[in-house]
Protein backbone atom coordinates (compact mmCIF):
# COMPACT_ATOMS: atom_id res chain seq x y z
CA UNK A 1 0.00 0.00 0.00
CA UNK A 2 2.80 2.43 0.91
CA UNK A 3 4.43 1.79 -2.49
CA UNK A 4 1.32 2.53 -4.51
CA UNK A 5 -0.19 5.51 -2.68
CA UNK A 6 1.27 8.99 -2.66
CA UNK A 7 2.58 9.99 0.80
CA UNK A 8 0.54 13.19 0.51
CA UNK A 9 -2.63 11.13 0.14
CA UNK A 10 -1.62 8.87 3.00
CA UNK A 11 -0.92 11.91 5.18
CA UNK A 12 -4.31 13.42 4.34
CA UNK A 13 -6.09 10.13 5.11
CA UNK A 14 -4.23 9.88 8.41
CA UNK A 15 -5.20 13.47 9.23
CA UNK A 16 -8.83 12.62 8.51
CA UNK A 17 -8.53 9.64 10.86
CA UNK A 18 -7.29 11.82 13.71
CA UNK A 19 -10.15 14.24 13.04
CA UNK A 20 -12.67 11.39 13.15
CA UNK A 21 -11.23 10.23 16.47
CA UNK A 22 -11.55 13.75 17.86
CA UNK A 23 -15.16 13.90 16.66
CA UNK A 24 -15.90 10.54 18.29
CA UNK A 25 -14.59 11.86 21.60
CA UNK A 26 -16.54 15.11 21.25
CA UNK A 27 -19.71 13.10 20.53
CA UNK A 28 -19.63 11.82 24.12
CA UNK A 29 -21.27 15.14 25.00
CA UNK A 30 -24.53 13.64 23.73
CA UNK A 31 -24.24 10.98 26.44
CA UNK A 32 -22.87 13.01 29.36
CA UNK A 33 -23.59 16.55 30.51
CA UNK A 34 -20.52 16.76 32.68
CA UNK A 35 -17.42 14.75 33.40
CA UNK A 36 -15.76 14.03 36.71
CA UNK A 37 -12.75 16.33 37.13
CA UNK A 38 -10.48 13.46 38.13
CA UNK A 39 -11.46 11.50 35.04
CA UNK A 40 -10.85 14.56 32.88
CA UNK A 41 -7.40 14.97 34.41
CA UNK A 42 -6.59 11.31 33.74
CA UNK A 43 -7.65 11.79 30.10
CA UNK A 44 -5.50 14.90 29.73
CA UNK A 45 -2.57 13.15 31.39
CA UNK A 46 -2.99 10.20 29.02
CA UNK A 47 -2.93 12.55 26.02
CA UNK A 48 0.23 14.18 27.37
CA UNK A 49 1.96 10.82 27.77
CA UNK A 50 1.13 9.79 24.21
CA UNK A 51 2.44 13.06 22.79
CA UNK A 52 5.69 12.91 24.75
CA UNK A 53 6.35 9.33 23.62
CA UNK A 54 5.47 10.15 20.00
CA UNK A 55 7.79 13.15 20.10
CA UNK A 56 10.74 11.01 21.15
CA UNK A 57 10.25 7.62 19.49
CA UNK A 58 8.67 8.77 16.24
CA UNK A 59 10.24 12.19 15.68
CA UNK A 60 13.40 13.00 17.63
CA UNK A 61 14.99 9.55 17.45
CA UNK A 62 14.51 9.24 13.65
CA UNK A 63 15.80 12.82 13.28
CA UNK A 64 19.01 11.85 15.08
CA UNK A 65 19.43 8.71 12.97
CA UNK A 66 18.87 10.59 9.69
CA UNK A 67 21.34 13.32 10.72
CA UNK A 68 23.94 10.63 11.42
CA UNK A 69 23.34 8.94 8.06
CA UNK A 70 23.70 12.29 6.27
CA UNK A 71 26.97 13.01 8.09
CA UNK A 72 25.48 15.99 9.90
CA UNK A 73 26.42 17.01 13.41
CA UNK A 74 23.89 14.70 15.09
CA UNK A 75 22.72 17.03 17.83
CA UNK A 76 22.41 20.18 15.72
CA UNK A 77 19.20 19.45 13.74
CA UNK A 78 17.51 18.14 16.88
CA UNK A 79 18.39 21.18 19.00
CA UNK A 80 17.64 23.76 16.30
CA UNK A 81 14.45 22.11 15.03
CA UNK A 82 13.09 21.41 18.52
CA UNK A 83 13.72 25.01 19.65
CA UNK A 84 12.13 26.36 16.46
CA UNK A 85 9.00 24.27 17.02
CA UNK A 86 8.55 25.65 20.51
CA UNK A 87 9.31 29.21 19.37
CA UNK A 88 6.70 28.94 16.62
CA UNK A 89 3.99 27.97 19.12
CA UNK A 90 5.02 30.79 21.47
CA UNK A 91 4.73 33.26 18.59
CA UNK A 92 1.32 31.91 17.56
CA UNK A 93 0.18 32.03 21.18
CA UNK A 94 1.11 35.72 21.36
CA UNK A 95 -0.37 36.70 17.99
CA UNK A 96 -3.52 34.60 17.45
CA UNK A 97 -6.54 35.76 19.51
CA UNK A 98 -7.85 32.73 21.41
CA UNK A 99 -9.57 31.57 24.57
CA UNK A 100 -8.79 28.26 26.22
CA UNK A 101 -11.90 26.23 27.21
CA UNK A 102 -10.66 25.83 30.81
CA UNK A 103 -9.36 29.37 31.26
CA UNK A 104 -9.58 30.25 34.96
CA UNK A 105 -10.33 33.95 34.53
CA UNK A 106 -12.09 33.69 31.17
CA UNK A 107 -9.77 36.23 29.56
CA UNK A 108 -8.74 35.81 25.90
CA UNK A 109 -5.06 35.57 25.02
CA UNK A 110 -3.13 36.86 22.02
CA UNK A 111 -3.83 40.10 20.19
CA UNK A 112 -6.98 42.02 21.24
CA UNK A 113 -10.08 41.31 19.16
CA UNK A 114 -13.86 41.63 19.16
CA UNK A 115 -14.46 38.06 18.02
CA UNK A 116 -17.18 35.99 19.66
CA UNK A 117 -16.26 33.66 22.49
CA UNK A 118 -17.09 30.55 20.43
CA UNK A 119 -14.69 31.66 17.66
CA UNK A 120 -11.95 32.37 20.18
CA UNK A 121 -12.45 28.87 21.60
CA UNK A 122 -12.09 27.34 18.13
CA UNK A 123 -8.89 29.34 17.55
CA UNK A 124 -7.43 28.06 20.83
CA UNK A 125 -8.20 24.46 19.94
CA UNK A 126 -6.87 24.93 16.42
CA UNK A 127 -3.59 26.26 17.80
CA UNK A 128 -3.38 23.17 20.01
CA UNK A 129 -3.89 20.68 17.17
CA UNK A 130 -1.66 22.13 14.45
CA UNK A 131 1.48 20.38 15.82
CA UNK A 132 -0.31 17.03 15.97
CA UNK A 133 -1.44 17.15 12.35
CA UNK A 134 1.95 18.45 11.25
CA UNK A 135 3.70 15.57 13.04
CA UNK A 136 1.46 13.02 11.31
CA UNK A 137 2.17 14.59 7.92
CA UNK A 138 5.92 14.75 8.50
CA UNK A 139 5.96 11.05 9.39
CA UNK A 140 4.24 10.05 6.14
CA UNK A 141 6.19 12.56 4.06
CA UNK A 142 9.45 11.18 5.46
CA UNK A 143 8.59 7.81 3.89
CA UNK A 144 9.40 9.28 0.46
CA UNK A 145 13.00 9.72 1.59
CA UNK A 146 13.03 6.47 3.58
CA UNK A 147 13.54 8.46 6.75
CA UNK A 148 10.56 6.77 8.42
CA UNK A 149 8.99 3.40 7.66
CA UNK A 150 5.33 3.03 6.69
CA UNK A 151 4.67 1.13 9.93
CA UNK A 152 6.25 3.91 11.99
CA UNK A 153 4.12 6.54 10.24
CA UNK A 154 1.01 4.47 10.95
CA UNK A 155 2.01 4.30 14.62
CA UNK A 156 2.26 8.10 14.78
CA UNK A 157 -1.22 8.50 13.27
CA UNK A 158 -2.62 5.78 15.54
CA UNK A 159 -1.07 7.32 18.64
CA UNK A 160 -2.32 10.82 17.85
CA UNK A 161 -5.76 9.41 17.01
CA UNK A 162 -5.95 7.50 20.30
CA UNK A 163 -5.09 10.57 22.34
CA UNK A 164 -7.55 12.68 20.32
CA UNK A 165 -10.44 10.53 21.54
CA UNK A 166 -10.28 11.70 25.18
CA UNK A 167 -9.10 15.13 24.03
CA UNK A 168 -12.31 15.69 22.05
CA UNK A 169 -14.38 14.80 25.11
CA UNK A 170 -12.19 17.00 27.29
CA UNK A 171 -13.23 19.96 25.12
CA UNK A 172 -16.92 19.32 24.41
CA UNK A 173 -18.16 18.10 27.81
CA UNK A 174 -16.81 21.05 29.86
CA UNK A 175 -18.39 23.40 27.30
CA UNK A 176 -21.74 21.70 27.87
CA UNK A 177 -21.30 22.21 31.61
CA UNK A 178 -20.73 25.92 30.96
CA UNK A 179 -24.16 26.20 29.34
CA UNK A 180 -23.49 25.53 25.67
CA UNK A 181 -26.00 23.30 23.88
CA UNK A 182 -24.99 19.71 23.19
CA UNK A 183 -24.84 20.43 19.46
CA UNK A 184 -22.70 23.54 19.83
CA UNK A 185 -20.41 21.81 22.34
CA UNK A 186 -19.96 18.95 19.88
CA UNK A 187 -19.31 21.26 16.94
CA UNK A 188 -16.63 23.20 18.82
CA UNK A 189 -15.11 19.96 20.15
CA UNK A 190 -14.87 18.27 16.77
CA UNK A 191 -13.46 21.44 15.20
CA UNK A 192 -10.43 20.84 17.38
CA UNK A 193 -9.46 18.13 14.88
CA UNK A 194 -10.53 19.84 11.66
CA UNK A 195 -7.15 21.51 11.20
CA UNK A 196 -5.23 18.24 11.39
CA UNK A 197 -5.77 17.02 7.78
CA UNK A 198 -4.57 20.41 6.50
CA UNK A 199 -1.58 20.45 8.87
CA UNK A 200 -0.80 16.86 7.84
CA UNK A 201 -0.66 17.84 4.17
CA UNK A 202 1.63 20.74 5.01
CA UNK A 203 3.94 18.54 7.06
CA UNK A 204 4.08 15.87 4.35
CA UNK A 205 4.87 18.47 1.69
CA UNK A 206 7.81 19.85 3.67
CA UNK A 207 9.16 16.38 4.43
CA UNK A 208 8.91 15.26 0.79
CA UNK A 209 10.26 18.35 -0.94
CA UNK A 210 12.94 19.45 1.50
CA UNK A 211 14.73 16.18 2.21
CA UNK A 212 17.87 17.97 3.41
CA UNK A 213 15.77 19.60 6.14
CA UNK A 214 14.05 16.38 7.25
CA UNK A 215 15.87 16.06 10.61
CA UNK A 216 15.00 19.68 11.33
CA UNK A 217 11.36 19.15 10.28
CA UNK A 218 10.93 16.07 12.46
CA UNK A 219 12.47 17.91 15.42
CA UNK A 220 10.33 21.00 14.74
CA UNK A 221 7.17 18.87 15.02
CA UNK A 222 8.45 17.34 18.26
CA UNK A 223 9.24 20.74 19.76
CA UNK A 224 5.79 22.07 18.93
CA UNK A 225 4.11 19.01 20.47
CA UNK A 226 6.16 19.17 23.66
CA UNK A 227 5.30 22.87 23.98
CA UNK A 228 1.59 21.99 23.96
CA UNK A 229 2.15 19.26 26.55
CA UNK A 230 4.10 21.46 28.97
CA UNK A 231 2.10 24.64 28.40
CA UNK A 232 -1.40 23.17 28.53
CA UNK A 233 -1.92 19.45 29.07
CA UNK A 234 0.25 18.81 32.12
CA UNK A 235 -0.73 21.96 34.07
CA UNK A 236 -4.41 21.33 33.40
CA UNK A 237 -4.20 17.65 34.31
CA UNK A 238 -2.44 18.51 37.59
CA UNK A 239 -5.03 21.10 38.63
CA UNK A 240 -6.43 18.99 41.48
CA UNK A 241 -4.76 18.58 44.88
CA UNK A 242 -4.36 14.82 44.45
CA UNK A 243 -3.00 14.30 40.95
CA UNK A 244 -1.93 10.65 41.09
CA UNK A 245 -4.58 9.72 38.52
CA UNK A 246 -3.27 12.25 36.03
CA UNK A 247 0.29 11.06 36.59
CA UNK A 248 -0.72 7.43 36.07
CA UNK A 249 -2.63 8.52 32.96
CA UNK A 250 0.51 10.20 31.60
CA UNK A 251 2.63 7.12 32.25
CA UNK A 252 -0.02 4.88 30.69
CA UNK A 253 -0.15 7.02 27.56
CA UNK A 254 3.63 7.00 27.30
CA UNK A 255 3.79 3.22 27.75
CA UNK A 256 1.07 2.59 25.18
CA UNK A 257 2.76 4.74 22.55
CA UNK A 258 6.13 3.17 23.36
CA UNK A 259 4.66 -0.30 22.92
CA UNK A 260 3.05 0.63 19.60
CA UNK A 261 6.22 2.22 18.26
CA UNK A 262 8.56 -0.62 19.26
CA UNK A 263 6.19 -3.50 18.49
CA UNK A 264 4.75 -2.16 15.23
CA UNK A 265 7.26 0.45 14.07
Amino acid sequence: MSDTLNPLLLAFMAGLFTWVMTSAGAALVFLFKEINKNILNIMLGFAAGVMVAASFWSLLLPATEIAKEENMVEWMPVIIGFAAGGAFLILMDKVLPHLHPNSKDGSPEGMPSNLRKSILLVFAITLHNIPEGFAVGVAFGAMANEGVTFAAAIVVALGIGIQNLPEGAAVSIPLRKEGYSRRKSFMIGQLSGAVEPVAALLGAYFAMNMAYLLPYTLSFAAGAMIYVVVEELIPESQSEEHSHGATIGSMSGFLLMTFLDIALG
